[in-house]
């Protein structure tokens, strides 16, 4: 592609390829090339002028500018825009609606005649009269049939003018309310979007691990517990429970068996299953999720919501003081100028506009919320609950010991506990796994097919004998598994404050496995700062034995901690911290830990939790720092800080209009003029970041390391 470079700066250069060097359809598929290289930390692209912003990392001009030269328009397709493009041409479509919209209202006032002017305005004003004749046939008196009143009552005074000032105001918030809605869609679609990369293809010889982009209509996939189906499909063997809320927000599993149909998106709860694809690219999912998001009120915050219904609350107040002003002053300037004004415009349109530039603002710092509501969740809440295991503690614990029983060796215990393990992912799982690659043990298949017995372990028919592992309530109780008094002395011995994995095969002890899991760097640091930030009570909850909970919680600062508990347990323990007043927020990265973040007022996932963890949180944090959870804390209350301070301004500035249109001290235009100015001033400022950034465009709240 030819170009110039217009724009050269160290890490950020403009290239201009001229107005027809590609078609806007186009501009999707440059973005998306652009972007995929490793050198390139963002970009803009645009077909009006054949633009090409590139930001790049240091000392990538040159392969930045190669990158460049080589697009070749012809061999592109036109595939769909990413998400994150998506997002981008809304702000850039929002920025030039809104310069093209100001710039014809002044040069129309400075080339236009009075009477081509007047005739403008009068055609414009018939659409709001007329929406305002349509809310007062429905019964209702919301901000439309006050928009309307105050353009008759300008056109009645034959005040051109200000009718078309008026509109002009008008029609800037409503273009602001279409940037809100449509951006808060983008962003929410983005963050509940599948982003599976692989599956595993059924093939005659086995099971493969392909690329998603490689999987075809009629194609057999496997799909296991705690994965996200990625197609639309129907079963064609196996049997699982899916959780579907994601589609039909059902909260219960249902039962799925050969030859019924699953769609992208849900989560396997139990079970493995083969699925025929019948659709790909989840467009069933994507599609139901833009509905859902534009339709429901659920996504909300509770704050936004209030505000609307106040919003149309207020309104009849405004024609009760136009009236009023009218019968006590008889003078129909100042009873318009008080119709000029209302709290409800800029209430309306200000609090969603900052809860979603707070959104926005999370997900600058790889923070994935859901929804408006649950930032409002995370200001209130008093209680923090953790999980232990790859929450609390190093997201890859380390196997530590190996003991055996019975005929079994060291190394067939590992091979077999491996095998079975594989399966899962889960921290302990994968340092099961990567404790026998490091020794050299290999794993190869000789069990029936896996099953995740949800809660507790993983069981299997290994050369005709049941196999299972997992935690000791698991084997023991609920599999009436004996471990001697002998068996748990040498255990405990070598185990220490290890947590322990129990292997039995056929019914009998064959062997243990010692894990340790040491805490995050910053686990400590992260739990001080939100005491700091208000958090009263901090929970532990952890299935490891009372001496490894212990340790944990004593180099962590905590004192309220479970050991040994299951995921039932879990849920228990939330609902009952809820029924007395506390509100929670759960972290957890587990399937078992599923239950409990569905209990909790607002609940989140880290970085390597499951899929099903991930489907069922709210808040997904894409970092494995847990300080990420302070930046919430304090974006979320800043959040509700500047809502409480925008309705304390908006009070303020337009009952002191009020004031002045009816002591007669300001005109009509002047109240619509500064109304309407003081709304575009206030929902500008709860677009800007709540947070202090550096020059890397990073939140400054955090320190940049955490104590050793």
């Amino acid at each position: 592609m030819k170009f110039k470079i217009v724009y050269d700066k160290p890490q950020r250069i403009r290239f201009r390829c001229g107005a027809y060097a590609f078609d806007k359809e186009y501009e999707g598929a440059i973005y998306n090339l652009v972007t995929a290289s490793p050198y390139v930390n963002s970009a803009q692209v645009s077909s009006a002028n054949g633009g090409i912003l590139v930001n790049y990392t240091k000392g990538s001009r040159s392969k930045i500018i190669d990158l460049v030269r080589a697009i070749n328009v012809k061999t592109l397709k036109k595939n769909e825009p990413s998400a994150e493009f998506g997002i981008q041409k809304i702000d850039s479509d929002f920025h030039d609606n809104l310069f093209t919209l100001v710039a014809k209202h002044y040069l129309s006032k400075m080339f236009l005649p009075a009477p081509i002017r007047t005739a403008i305005t009068l055609y414009r004003s018939a659409k709001y009269i007329k929406k305002a004749l349509k809310t007062l046939w429905n019964g209702k008196l919301t901000v439309d049939v006050l928009d309307g009143a105050s353009v008759v009552a300008c056109l009645c005074q034959r005040k051109f003018k200000t009718a078309a000032t008026v509109m002009f105001m008008l029609r800037i918030s409503g273009l602001l309310e279409e940037y809100t809605h449509a951006r808060t869609k983008a962003v929410l679609t983005d963050s509940l979007a599948i982003k599976t990369d692989r599956v595993w293809l059924v093939t005659d010889d086995g099971d493969v691990l392909i690329p998603i982009e490689d999987l075809r209509v009629g194609d057999k996939i496997r799909v296991q517990t705690g994965k996200v189906i990625p197609v639309d499909g129907i079963v064609a063997d196996g049997e699982a429970t899916v959780n579907e809320s994601s589609m039909t927000g059902e909260p219960l599993p249902v039962l799925k068996r050969e030859g019924i149909s699953v769609y992208a998106g849900t989560v396997i709860e139990e079970g493995s299953i083969v699925v025929t694809v019948r659709q790909l690219a989840s467009n069933t999912k994507i599609s139901k999720i833009i509905e859902l998001i534009g339709n429901s009120e659920e996504l909300k915050a509770g704050v936004q919501s209030r505000a609307e219904a106040l919003a149309d609350r207020i309104v009849p107040f405004s024609f009760i003081g136009f009236f009023a002003t009218l019968i006590f002053t008889k003078n129909i300037t100042r009873a318009v100028s008080l119709l000029m004004v209302d709290y409800s415009c800029a209430i309306k349109l200000s609090t969603p506009i900052a809860v979603i530039s707070a959104v926005k603002e999370a997900a600058d710092n790889d923070i994935t919320i859901k929804g408006g509501k649950y930032l409002e969740a995370f200001a209130n809440a008093d209680t923090i609950v953790f999980d232990k295991t790859g929450t609390l503690t190093n997201a890859e614990p380390v196997l530590e010991k190996v003991v055996a029983f019975g005929d079994y060796t060291e190394d067939e215990v590992l091979r077999i506990s491996a095998c079975l393990e594989e399966h899962f992912p889960h921290s302990v799982a994968n340092a099961v796994v990567i404790g026998a690659e490091k020794r050299g043990i290999s794993h190869s298949e000789e069990h029936t097919e896996v099953e995740y017995v949800v809660a507790h372990g993983i069981a299997t028919t290994l050369h005709g004998k049941r196999a299972i592992i997992g935690s000791k309530h698991f084997v023991v109780e609920d599999e009436n598994v004996t471990v001697t008094k002998e068996q748990q002395n040498i255990i405990d011995e070598k185990s220490g404050s290890c947590s322990v994995l129990y292997l039995a095969i056929g019914g009998e002890l064959s062997g243990a496995l010692c894990i340790s899991d040491p805490p995050r760097k910053e686990a400590k640091q992260a739990i001080d700062m939100l005491k700091k930030q208000g958090i009263k009570n901090v929970v532990m909850l952890t299935g490891d034995s009372y001496r490894a909970a212990k340790a944990t919680a004593a180099m962590l600062g905590i004192t309220d901690y479970k050991c040994q508990v299951l995921p039932e347990d879990k849920h228990r323990y939330v609902e009952e911290m809820k029924q007395n007043g506390q509100k929670v927020i759960m972290v957890g990265d587990g399937i078992n830990d599923t239950p409990a973040l569905a209990a909790a007022n607002v609940s989140v996932a880290m970085n390597d939790a499951s899929d099903i963890a991930r489907e069922t949180a709210d808040i997904t944090i894409k970092g494995s720092d847990l300080r990420a959870l302070v930046r919430v804390r304090k974006l979320s209350k800043d959040l509700m800080k500047r809502i409480n301070k925008n309705y304390r301004f908006i009070i303020a500035f337009n009952s002191a209009l009020l004031l002045s249109g009816f002591m007669g001290v300001i005109q009509p235009s002047v109240s619509a003029f500064l109304h309407n100015a003081s709304t575009m001033m206030i929902c500008a400022k709860s677009m800007t970041p709540l947070t202090k950034k550096n020059d890397k465009g990073k939140a400054l709240s955090l320190p940049e390391k955490a104590e050793q």
